[in-house]
């Protein structure tokens, strides 16, 4: 776990080359995922608190925990992220 890179934009745990984004000569970007970065930018315009939101579901589904645990996890962790630093 300690070498896991997660996703700088939306946390998401980096597992696999398909997950990765790409820039914009088309090479792979390890900081970022596929569903927030192609093509060298980003592929959704919002903020911080938008991106909590968006995300909270997923965390939920595939975290196992309520919204409210997944969004106090995400406003923790969020802020470390490189998009929203």
């Amino acid at each position: 776990m300690e070498n896991m890179n997660f996703c700088q934009s939306c946390g998401m745990p980096i597992t696999s080359n398909e997950l990765k984004g790409t820039n914009a000569d088309g090479s792979q970007n390890s900081e970022f995922c596929t569903y927030c970065y192609q093509g060298g930018a980003y592929t959704q315009d919002c903020t911080m608190d938008e991106m909590i939101e968006f995300c909270v579901k997923p965390m939920c589904e595939h975290g196992g925990m309520s919204e409210e645990e997944a969004r106090a996890q995400m406003k923790g962790f969020f802020p470390k992220l490189k998009r929203w630093a």
